[in-house]
C-alpha cells in the first residue's frame, strides 16, 4: 500500500512454483516485503520434477536454480513452507491474511538437510519394544538351521549381513517368519532388516526359482544382442523378466552388469557364466538344467 509515496505493508504470494518464485523476486526487487507461501515442504513446484522444458528444451533445474538461490539470499523474501491460506479479510490494498502453518518438527535454523529425520521419523516408523511381540514359531527343522546360522555369526562384528547371506544361500529368498525370528534373536528392528534385505539385488523377499537366470543388459552386452537373449529365454520359459516358472525351477532377471564385458553377450546361471551366447544355444541350456533337476542333482552349470 502506498502512503504518500512511502511503501508500507507487504505482499503475499501464494504458491511456490516457478511463477510464484518469479513474482516474489519481482516484488522484492521493487522494495516490497514478500511472504512466499507454499503448502509443500519446499518451493519449486512441478518444475522441480522435470528434466527438460517445452518448447526450448532448456534444463528445468538450470532455469529454476538461479531463482532458488536468489530467493534464499533476498532480504525481503520470507518463505513459508508447509503453510496454507485459511482466511482473507479486508479490501484491496489493505488485506489481513490468516495462515495455518503445519509443524515441521525440526529446527529450521540448524537443519542441514541430511535426511536423518526422515529415516528415523517416529510417525512413519513407530518404535515397538521387542519384548511385546509374541515369539515367532518356526518349524523345528527350519529353526534348527537358522539357529545354527545365527550361532556361526552372532559374535562377529556386524553379524546381520553374513547371517542374511547364509539364509539366502539356504532358501534362495527370505521367508517372512525367518526374518522375524532373526529380528527377535538379534534384537535388531525388523524395519532395519527389511531395508537391508530389499536393497541388494542378490536378495529377495519373494520366492525365487532354484536357478536364477541373470541376463546382462549392460551397455556392451546390450549392443551385442542381450535383448534378443532375454526374449528367447522369456519365450522358452513362458515367463517375463522378474517372474518365476510355476515349477519354481527358473527365475528370469535382467541385471546391469556381471563384469564379463569381454564375453558379451553374457548370461549367468548360478555360478556359471555363459559368454558370447547365441539365441540357438538357449533351449539346450534350459534342457540341461531341467534334466539335472529331474535327476535330483544340485547342478549349476
Amino acid at each position: 500500500m502506498n502512503n504518500g509515496g512511502e511503501k508500507v505493508g507487504a505482499a503475499l504470494v501464494v504458491g511456490g512454483g516457478i511463477g510464484g518464485m518469479q513474482a516474489a523476486l519481482d516484488l522484492a526487487d521493487a522494495g516490497i516485503k514478500v511472504y512466499l507461501v507454499e503448502s509443500k515442504p519446499a518451493i519449486g513446484g512441478v518444475m522441480s520434477q522435470l528434466d527438460k522444458t517445452f518448447p526450448t528444451n532448456d534444463c528445468a533445474m538450470c532455469t529454476m536454480a538461479p531463482r532458488l538461490v536468489a530467493i534464499g539470499r533476498h532480504k525481503d523474501i520470507e518463505v513459508l513452507t508447509l503453510t496454507e491460506v485459511e482466511r482473507i479479510e479486508g479490501e484491496p490494498g489493505n488485506f489481513t491474511v490468516t495462515l495455518r502453518r503445519r509443524a515441521r518438527f525440526v529446527d529450521e535454523n540448524v537443519c542441514t538437510g541430511c535426511g536423518s529425520c526422515v529415516a528415523n521419523c517416529p510417525v512413519r516408523f513407530i518404535p515397538q519394544p521387542l519384548d511385546s511381540i509374541p515369539p515367532v514359531k518356526l518349524a523345528p527343522e527350519v529353526q534348527a538351521r537358522v539357529d545354527q546360522i545365527i550361532a556361526e555369526h552372532r559374535n562377529r562384528p556386524g553379524p546381520l549381513m553374513p547371517i542374511l547371506q547364509s539364509i539366502n544361500a539356504v532358501y534362495n529368498y527370505f521367508p517372512e517368519d525367518v526374518l522375524r525370528y532373526v529380528s527377535q534373536q538379534l534384537g535388531i528392528p525388523l524395519t532395519h532388516i527389511l531395508r537391508v534385505a530389499t536393497f541388494y539385488n542378490a536378495f529377495s523377499i519373494v520366492p525365487r526359482g532354484k536357478y536364477i537366470i541373470n541376463v546382462c543388459m549392460g551397455t556392451t552386452c546390450y549392443v551385442r544382442g542381450s535383448e534378443r537373449l532375454m526374449e528367447r529365454f522369456s519365450d522358452t520359459l513362458k515367463i517375463k523378466p522378474e517372474e518365476t516358472t510355476p515349477d519354481m525351477l527358473f527365475t528370469l532377471k535382467a541385471v546391469r552388469c556381471i563384469g564379463c564385458c569381454g564375453l558379451a553377450p553374457a548370461v549367468m546361471i548360478g555360478d556359471t557364466v555363459y559368454g558370447k551366447l547365441t539365441v540357438k544355444e538357449i533351449p539346450g541350456i534350459i534342457k540341461k538344467f531341467q534334466g539335472a533337476n529331474g535327476h535330483g542333482q544340485a547342478h549349476t552349470g
